[in-house]
């Protein structure tokens, strides 16, 4: 032992003390027991770990694929709104070129209408620029991705596309509102005017029913018409039209024009009166109106000549058949201008005026026969003084 000190002094290196060797010893036993620990805990625990791990990563992965697949949705969901939208874009321009067709198709209708017509507004066809403008925006959409930019201008291309359509559809309401008054306009106005035809042949003592056309026997299943208020004003026009065109052509057919152009001073009326040879009371069944002899006495309507010859009384006699039981008589002429069976219009010369038969002196007198009988010819006369005939 002193021979060890001894060397150890010698060599200038020194021992480590006992119990510096046991703490050394005691530190590398923990630690081999611990690694020993270790090693046993993740051999024992390892299969756990890594499960719990997995299970981790694929709860990460799979809430990934969630919001990938709810933005996926997402946007398809956009791509079908927007392909909807598209359709229904298209869908309204189509309805808006049919709605123009028809509107143009109506307008002829009304201006195939008799009588005035009020103006109606027209729009741009959609052939034009208004009409242009809107299928530049119809065109597919980009397919949708991730940038908010495009969605932003393919909603705003959308909204645009919107705009100008419903523009054209407020257009075409106010032209298809347009026309529904122009038409109940026309029918209004038709009717108006059958309304006076109707009163002056009224004020003759005759029925307008009198001149209806004997038509066939009609019939069938009532079967309403569901037009629109277009539709139905147009039926209520033509009706209206068809009437008036009825009663005006009544009127015309009527002895509304004077026998004799100008002021008719009147020197004996229809009805009861003195006699100018017996001095008593008898009828007299027509006017007596001043006219110098030889002046042109004219058809008061149109008709055929049933008589031109000397008729006791009458003196010479002129008698138009206007049909309808209704015959006009022009008596002491002076000589005639027709023939019997000659189709004269109103406003031609039957003859002219003279003093033939029981007569004063030069006049002319007129008769009107409904079904036979005398009418007072005042009736047509005055009634006939509130139409305008062309010479």
């Amino acid at each position: 032992m002193p021979s060890t000190a001894w060397a150890g002094r010698a060599t200038g290196f020194r021992l480590p003390s006992e119990r510096l060797l046991v703490r050394l010893l005691g530190i590398g036993f923990a630690l081999a027991i611990l690694w020993a620990g270790a090693a046993s805990y993740y051999l024992v625990f390892h299969d756990e770990m890594l499960a719990r791990f997995v299970s981790r990563q694929s709860a990460m992965q799979f809430a990934y694929e969630e919001r990938l697949g709810a933005l996926q949705r997402a946007l398809d969901r956009s791509a079908l709104d927007r392909q909807a939208a598209r359709g229904s874009l298209e869908s309204r321009l189509a309805a808006l070129a049919e709605r123009q067709s028809l509107i143009e198709a109506r307008q002829g209708q009304i201006s195939g209408l008799v009588g005035a017509v009020a103006p109606v507004e027209t729009v741009q066809p959609l052939s034009s620029a208004a009409a242009e403008s809107a299928p530049r925006h119809l065109k597919p959409f980009p397919t949708p991705d991730l940038r908010k930019s495009a969605d932003d201008r393919a909603e705003a291309a959308e909204h645009g596309s919107a705009v100008r359509l419903t523009r054209l559809e407020q257009a075409l309401d106010r032209v298809a509102t347009a026309q529904s008054h122009a038409v109940a306009e026309v029918a209004r106005r038709a009717g108006s005017s059958a309304g006076r035809f109707r009163d002056l042949i009224a004020r003759t003592g005759l029925s307008p029913a009198r001149f209806e056309p004997q038509a066939a026997g009609t019939g069938g299943p009532l079967v309403p018409l569901n037009g629109d208020a277009f539709d139905r004003g147009l039926a209520d026009a033509r009706r209206q039209i068809e009437e008036e065109t009825h009663l005006r052509r009544v009127a015309a057919a009527l002895p509304f024009r004077q026998p004799i152009p100008g002021d008719l001073a009147f020197t004996s009326a229809f009805g009861a009166r003195l006699d100018p040879f017996t001095r008593g009371y008898a009828l007299h069944t027509g006017v007596d109106m001043r006219a110098e002899s030889g002046a042109p006495v004219r058809a008061t309507a149109a008709g055929r000549v049933t008589a031109a010859d000397y008729a006791g009384g009458y003196g010479n006699m002129v008698e138009v058949d206007h049909g309808r039981g209704l015959v006009t008589r022009y008596a002491h002429l002076s000589g005639y201008a027709v023939s019997v069976g000659q189709r004269v219009e109103a406003g031609n010369v039957v003859g002219f005026a003279g003093s033939t038969g029981r007569s004063t002196g030069s006049h002319l007198h007129y008769e009107t026969r409904i079904d036979g009988e005398p009418v007072d010819p005042q009736r047509f006369l005055q009634a006939g003084a509130q139409l305008v005939f062309a010479d």
